[in-house]
């Protein structure tokens, strides 16, 4: 839906209700007219959505961003229950709780393909489940080859973090788990590191790790922050032969590597971000598997919950991160 759409239809039909980004820090929210799904596609009446750290930067107003966006726009870990099913879908019915990859998910209502959800089990009934972050983490990790008797560290304790240390931790690696906040490493302890390591100083954190694995460093190091100094140090905790795993989303610009420290290494350094969607799809349904069973226990970390007209203080606390602080969910039932 455009925006131009967006105005003429506000005054029409069955409406929802949507947030637009009005500048850089500025929200509106504002009536829409509910899309009907079309071949393939489903509507979903959404019960919330994550708020994703890729937000943030068209959140700060850079050059290339477009003001306002479309409504919802930005929102893309949404979950909820099926409301209208369009021609050709297949095996997902009317009042299935879903997760969804949409794009407009800032919203009471979102459209989605039908090959961009997961059903979500009865044994998930009233809990949160932005699908595309857990799927993520799902990926990332079937990407590392992490297997039992792995020293493996992570770089970074956010909710990819997190959910990369229970992972680990369920395999059977030792994790050490490397982190600003005192509150995301107790989190680490919690989801089973087996060591945590303040992330003050470059070299100190190097000695630490060496001491801790009898100077062989470690067999896989996961970087989860997307800036160039825990990069700079997730190589220098990669043992020979090991692997560097680059999971943090890296959208402010170029980075060096020290391509030296790599070559002599011989590193394996796998990028582990996915864009086909069909593989999106299959790390959303391995994401619920793991959620059922219990290798992946995401609720504790869903830390913040705001109602949609507050998107803007859920978008400024994943930047500014407060104290207690992992994860915002943006929740619609206050607005419908």
């Amino acid at each position: 839906m455009t925006i131009a759409s967006f105005k003429e239809q506000t005054t029409q039909g069955h409406r929802m209700r949507a947030a637009i980004v009005t500048g850089p820090g500025q929200i509106d929210i504002r009536d829409a007219l509910v899309a009907e799904p079309g071949p393939g596609q489903l509507r979903l009446r959404l019960e919330g959505c994550g708020v994703c750290a890729s937000n943030l930067t068209p959140w700060s107003g850079p050059d290339w961003m477009t003001f306002p966006t479309e409504p919802g726009g930005l929102g893309h870990e949404g979950w909820g229950v099926v409301e209208a099913i369009g021609p050709g879908v297949e095996n997902i019915h009317v009042g299935d709780r879903v997760g969804a990859l949409s794009y407009h998910a800032y919203a009471t209502h979102d459209i989605a393909e039908a090959d961009a959800v997961v059903v979500l089990p009865k044994a998930l009934e009233g809990r949160p489940f932005p699908a595309e972050p857990l799927g993520c983490a799902m990926n990332i990790f079937a990407r590392s080859g992490i297997k039992a008797g792995d020293t493996v560290a992570i770089v970074g304790i956010g909710f990819l973090g997190a959910l990369l240390t229970q992972l680990a931790t369920a395999a059977g690696a030792r994790v050490i788990a490397i982190g600003r906040r005192a509150f995301a490493l107790d989190l680490a302890r919690h989801a089973g590191a087996a060591e945590t390591i303040a992330m003050i100083d470059h070299w100190q954190i190097i000695e630490e790790v060496k001491r801790l694995t009898e100077d062989r460093l470690c067999d896989v190091v996961i970087e989860a922050v997307g800036s160039q100094w825990p990069l700079d140090l997730a190589a220098e905790l990669t043992c020979e032969r090991g692997r560097l795993v680059i999971a943090g989303y890296h959208q402010d610009g170029a980075r060096q590597v020290n391509m030296q420290l790599w070559n002599w290494r011989g590193l394996d350094v796998i990028n582990a971000h996915e864009r086909d969607p069909q593989v999106y799809l299959a790390g959303m349904k391995a994401a619920v598997d793991a959620v059922v069973d219990g290798r992946l226990k995401p609720d504790a970390l869903y830390t913040h919950r705001f109602p949609l007209h507050k998107l803007d203080e859920a978008l400024n606390a994943t930047r500014d991160r407060p104290d207690g602080f992992m994860k915002a969910l943006v929740m619609m039932e206050e607005v419908r």
